[in-house]
């Protein structure tokens, strides 16, 4: 029978033979978040539509092409979050969080929307490990953010990245440098494409960013905004700079880099792997100390990151790092007759409470077939249960590495399976690091 519908296209299922290395990516950073003072925050999965347009730019190839935008029933329009800055700045200020004390530091994970040819590390829904933090002006929360990032590829140890930075200055000095821009797209004003040419009198710098070879061909002998840089955010990237060396954290400068998004001031920076194509970029972020304005709140300087799961994904498969396997099946049940099931339905969840992973028979297969299916899931040991084990009172737990086998009274199993997995656990982790009993 042929299937109703398939998965659409630029979105992936992750199935359950791989989603523990989604988890244990997810989880380590968090957990390394947290340890610089970052808390999840989770928010809606759309929001109103001028929230991105005016905090993501109109002028941006996110809001101009790749959005996902729709009219609710209401007449609102809605748009799925193609990424998660705005929404958690939105969710800042609604909340009066900027009445508490600063920074605010938050984190989360998020799925996000953009319409775009879908390609090895860009598809349509894509995930984002993501850190904002929210009133702290000083160099200081630049290179603390920039050291967050990197203390993240290290835990997982993802190598071989490099850490690109630049300065894109306020919008005071960048005046002077939209005009230089200005004036020399303005010379190759019949070679650039459509979208640039629109681009060129609301913000030139966004033709920077632009993927079309010609346009990239024409920007790259453009003028560089750190040439353009006023004495402050001069002063502030050489304090960022200055503090990364500090860190040993190692960087380059890349005048290049100014990111796809308009609400990024000052310190811009990019981590960018050589192994997994044209979609090198594995995690981006700066600073956008106009977006709380921009949004209708008071100033609130703010910097943040996001990190692609599924480009990080491909960086560590590329780079041979092995992942954490999920917990095997500790114990498998196998019963024989309605008795026998209750039974191994009552130690089961027994055990489960306990935080020990146990498999019992749901689908009706006989004892070979049940025994065959718990090799399948590399159960580490097995009990069969029946009338006979019932009777007697006494269950027969296997080893199903050595072959060894203990008979356990019924109603000191429970205690006795815990004790003895407690004891393998233990050598096994004494074997590991080589310890003496």
């Amino acid at each position: 029978m042929a299937l109703i519908t398939k998965a659409i296209k630029g979105t992936q299922d992750v199935l359950p033979a791989v989603s523990h290395k989604n988890q244990y990516v997810e989880e380590t950073m968090l957990r390394v978040a947290q340890r610089y003072g970052f808390r999840e925050i989770r928010t809606p999965v759309f929001e109103h539509t001028e929230l991105f347009q005016r905090g993501v730019g109109d002028t941006t190839d996110v809001v101009q092409k790749e959005m996902y935008t729709f009219e609710d029933k209401g007449g609102r329009s809605i748009t799925l979050r193609p990424e998660g800055t705005a929404g958690a700045m939105r969710a800042f200020l609604e909340h009066g969080l900027f009445n508490e004390a600063l920074p605010q530091k938050v984190s989360y994970l998020t799925s996000c929307y953009r319409y775009e040819k879908p390609q090895a590390g860009r598809l349509r829904e894509f995930h984002q490990f993501g850190v904002e933090c929210l009133g702290a002006s000083e160099p200081a929360a630049d290179a603390e953010l920039i050291g967050l990032a990197q203390t993240i590829f290290e835990t997982l140890g993802v190598e071989d990245l490099s850490l690109e930075i630049n300065s894109i200055g306020c919008p005071e000095c960048r005046k002077e440098y939209h005009a230089a821009l200005k004036a020399y797209f303005e010379s190759h004003r019949e070679e650039l494409c459509p979208t640039c040419l629109e681009r060129l009198d609301k913000n030139p710098m966004r033709i920077l960013d632009c993927k079309s070879p010609v346009c990239g061909r024409i920007a790259a002998q453009a003028p560089v905004v750190l040439d353009y840089l006023c004495d402050d955010c001069r002063t502030h990237f050489d304090r960022v700079k200055a503090m990364l060396d500090s860190m040993n954290v190692p960087y380059a400068v890349n005048p290049r880099i100014v990111r796809g998004l308009d609400y990024y001031t000052r310190t811009v920076f990019e981590f960018v792997s050589d192994s997994i194509g044209a979609q090198g970029t594995v995690c981006g972020g700066g600073r956008y100390d106009g977006l709380a304005e921009e949004l209708g709140g008071p100033h609130v300087p703010s910097l943040g990151f996001a990190l692609g799961i599924e480009r990080l994904l491909l960086v560590m498969h590329s780079q041979g790092i092995e992942f954490p396997q999920p917990d095997p099946c500790m114990l498998y049940i196998a019963a024989m007759g309605e008795r026998a099931a209750c039974e191994a339905a009552s130690i089961a969840q027994s055990l489960r409470a306990s935080d020990f992973p146990v498999e019992i028979d749901t689908c009706g297969r006989s004892l070979k077939a049940q025994m065959k299916y718990a090799g399948k899931l590399g159960a580490q040991y097995t009990v069969v249960l029946g009338d006979n084990e019932l009777d007697a009172g006494v269950y027969t737990l296997k080893n199903m590495q050595t072959g060894e086998e203990m008979q356990i009274a019924a109603d000191e199993f429970i205690e006795t399976f815990v004790e003895t997995a407690i004891l393998a656990m233990e050598a096994d982790l004494k074997e590991m690091f080589g310890l003496e009993e």
